[in-house]
């Protein structure tokens, strides 16, 4: 009933926010008698603050269309290799010939996207920042309410066999980036075809501020998986799609509620952004105006997550804590770290991150303790939030270099 309820309030806002679109560039356009009356300025602000507060946030895209690559500036063309029901595996391929791409001999690199409310363009600066000196390769999962019933469930186990797919299709020479939530099922898939002696492995593996292990420093979100019983999570978080979507009926964590809960945890700061970006407006400070713009573009912009998957997550990695406890088994098979050997292991961590906790990533390399001690890296990054840690100026210059400098020396 909550996601209708939702729904009927987004369908009556709709015209609402059209409304204050239309009235905030009435009041900025030079040929409208209204952008010359006094105040304008702070009316026009105030209609495309609410604008922006009220409107419906559609998946953004990832518009890179070109890349610096030794001194001059390469075409890109975004192509989708691989097609399923919940995932696209997109190539980010430099427009270049055959044999231009071959004397280029960049290391083939997958970027595996959260599916954790947000759409994988959150990753568009991961991407842009690897592009350069890298052949990018990223998971495009889909919004559930967009997934017909027919195509069936989608479980945690089922986002590992896509992994493994898709590193078993880029392989050889393959070397895998997972931010956040996608570090637990990138170890498991890495792990299980290590122990079936799997000839496709990796190069290498690069985990980002994810929750390797939940336990060490927990935060927040931690908090809210521990303090709540599974029951809970299943019986007031879960909803069907409406019928209005093609995945009518399909059982989902809704987006809005994700991001409801992304809010809450720091409302103060969004209500100093919204504060700060009413002001850029009427003093007609258009840079920061437009940067605010761009990141709540992307932040706003939230998925359904299938519920199984969710519920998995949930109950496997926060509460049971599988993975560091080594009890995790994935079709019937148990997930064993420590099986890995040949895949260099680097992990990355922001000093700030609110959202996975000191230490939880650094725990994957006490798991894999098969790598040999010269095949492990860790880095913190300074005065790094959880999204500073793939996106922003440390991203680029700071952390962006040191994944490739390893992909480089492991490869």
């Amino acid at each position: 009933m909550l996601y209708q309820l939702h729904e009927m309030q987004r369908s009556f806002l709709t015209p609402l926010m059209q409304w204050a679109d239309v009235s905030s560039k009435l009041f900025t356009n030079p040929v409208s008698p209204l952008a010359h009356t006094p105040f304008s300025q702070r009316i026009a602000a105030g209609y495309e603050l609410m604008y922006r507060l009220g409107k419906d946030y559609e998946k953004p895209q990832f518009d890179i269309d070109s890349t610096p690559l030794k001194g001059e500036t390469v075409g890109i063309i975004e192509q989708v290799i691989v097609t399923k029901a919940f995932c696209r595996l997109i190539h980010f391929k430099k427009d270049l010939n055959d044999a231009q791409t071959r004397a280029l001999k960049q290391p083939k690199v997958l970027l595996v996207a959260p599916l954790s409310g947000h759409h994988s363009t959150l990753l568009r600066d991961t991407v842009r920042g690897l592009l350069t000196d890298h052949d990018v390769y990223i998971t495009d999962w889909t919004d559930g309410r967009m997934v017909p019933l027919s195509e069936g469930p989608f479980h945690l186990d089922d986002y590992i066999f896509y992994v493994q797919e898709f590193i078993r299709l880029l392989a050889p020479d393959l070397h895998v980036i997972s931010v956040c939530q996608p570090t637990v099922p990138v170890l498991a898939a890495v792990s299980l075809m290590a122990t079936a002696n799997d000839p496709k492995l990796p190069k290498t593996m690069t985990m980002m501020g994810g929750p390797i292990d939940p336990r060490k420093s927990p935060t927040q979100v931690n908090d809210l998986a521990t303090e709540k019983k599974f029951s809970w999570f299943e019986n007031t978080v879960i909803y069907a799609v409406p019928p209005t979507y093609p995945g009518a009926g399909r059982k989902v964590y809704p987006g809005f509620l994700q991001h409801a809960g992304f809010i809450a945890m720091n409302p103060g700061r969004h209500a100093q952004s919204h504060r700060e970006f009413y002001m850029h407006l009427v003093t007609g400070d258009g840079e920061p105006a437009e940067g605010h713009r761009q990141f709540y573009n992307e932040y706003n912009a939230v998925l359904d997550m299938p519920a199984e998957y969710y519920l998995d997550t949930i109950k496997t990695v926060f509460q049971e804590f599988r993975l560091p406890q080594g009890t995790w088994e994935v079709g019937g098979q148990l997930v064993r770290p420590q099986d890995i050997k040949s895949v260099a292991l680097f992990t990355v961590e922001g000093e700030l991150d609110d959202i996975s906790g000191a230490g939880q990533t650094q725990a994957a390399h006490q798991l894999c303790s098969g790598i040999p001690a010269s095949m492990q890296q860790d880095f913190v990054a300074p005065q790094c939030g959880h999204f500073g840690i793939f996106s922003g100026r440390r991203w680029r210059e700071l952390i962006c270099p040191k994944i490739g400098e390893f992909i480089q020396k492991h490869s």
